[in-house]
């Protein structure tokens, strides 16, 4: 059975409590600012990206490839080139390079046909939920406008917010309500692979970050605990350190850590309710202290007092459990 808020505050500090209406730690301008994609970034090429290679006087190694999920292109005569992550400078070098075996001073030109990695993805209420793509970085405002407009299916719902996850390990709120009255310093550059996800008021969810299967949004159901977040999730991938989870509160502002092995043990003696908007994280091996990882889930807490609340967490556990 799911322990209650009080049994988890005993045992990690009476200083957890649950808050009646939990809320999400939505950004200032100013984090926002260092969170946002450059107007001209550096572009890497990626899976689906078409290009096309053009070799003066040689049309038989002239030609337009498509970079595979492996990251690869087959450039006839010379062969498999892998290309995936690189710049378009470090590409080129690669390939001529490759060129050089079989040609003196080849002149080649490498452009780029089609941004097809470069895609950004909205989920949640929107009238056209799925992938987009571009050639530049976009605005938030621009990809909710290719999303469609924003559906009224209950009138008393109302949209206040919009949830930013940036790669397995970065959570980001946004004052949507802000950005859709104008204030143009809500309106930031999306990162290739943003995931934006745009609750109502009725949502209720929770969060799995870090080295999970399927990091993402899931509805929080009546009685769900961190076993069910990490099922629907498909459980930690295989870097994945399981040994401690963190848990981030954001109605107490609180980072509690558990012991994974107590939640998985046969007897199921503890097992942890959660509320909405907690942010479940994962660590991965190769980081060197929770602390770490933990600061992870909100970038846009100080990373100060983010690291003094895990630090607390776990004093407050040693001196219960005197371990």
């Amino acid at each position: 059975m799911p322990t209650s808020i009080e049994t988890l505050a005993s045992q990690f500090g009476k200083d957890f409590k649950a808050v009646e209406k939990p809320s999400e730690d939505l950004a200032s301008k100013e984090d926002l600012a260092l969170t946002e994609e450059t107007e001209n970034p550096v572009y890497l090429f990626g899976s689906g990206d078409i290009l096309r290679i053009d070799v003066a006087g040689r049309p038989e190694v002239s030609t337009k490839q498509v970079i595979g999920p492996d990251g690869i292109i087959t450039i006839p005569l010379v062969g498999d080139v892998f290309v995936n992550g690189m710049t378009r400078e470090e590409a080129h070098a690669v390939i001529r390079k490759r060129l050089l075996e079989y040609f003196t001073n080849p002149h080649l030109t490498l452009a780029v046909e089609e941004y097809t990695s470069n895609q950004v993805t909205v989920l949640g209420r929107v009238a056209a939920a799925g992938r987009q793509r571009f050639a530049y970085p976009p605005t938030l405002a621009e990809v909710l406008a290719n999303a469609g407009a924003l559906p009224i299916l209950d009138k008393q719902a109302t949209l206040t917010r919009c949830a930013i996850m940036r790669g397995r390990e970065k959570l980001i709120w946004v004052d949507l309500k802000a950005l859709l009255n104008g204030d143009p310093a809500y309106n930031i550059r999306m990162k290739k692979g943003d995931i934006i996800f745009i609750p109502d008021s009725s949502d209720t969810s929770v969060y799995v970050m870090g080295s999970v299967v399927k990091p993402g949004s899931y509805r929080l159901t009546p009685r769900m605990t961190i076993l069910d977040a990490l099922a629907q999730s498909g459980g930690p991938s295989e870097d994945a350190v399981p040994e401690k989870i963190g848990i981030y509160r954001a109605g107490a502002k609180k980072v509690e850590i558990i012991d994974f092995g107590s939640i998985v043990s046969p007897d199921r003696k503890v097992n942890y309710a959660l509320e909405d908007g907690d942010v479940i994280f994962v660590p991965k091996s190769g980081m060197a202290t929770f602390g770490y990882f933990m600061r992870q889930i909100s970038p846009l807490v100080s990373v100060i007092t983010f690291g003094m609340t895990a630090n607390a967490a776990l004093t407050s556990k040693a001196a219960l459990t005197g371990k």
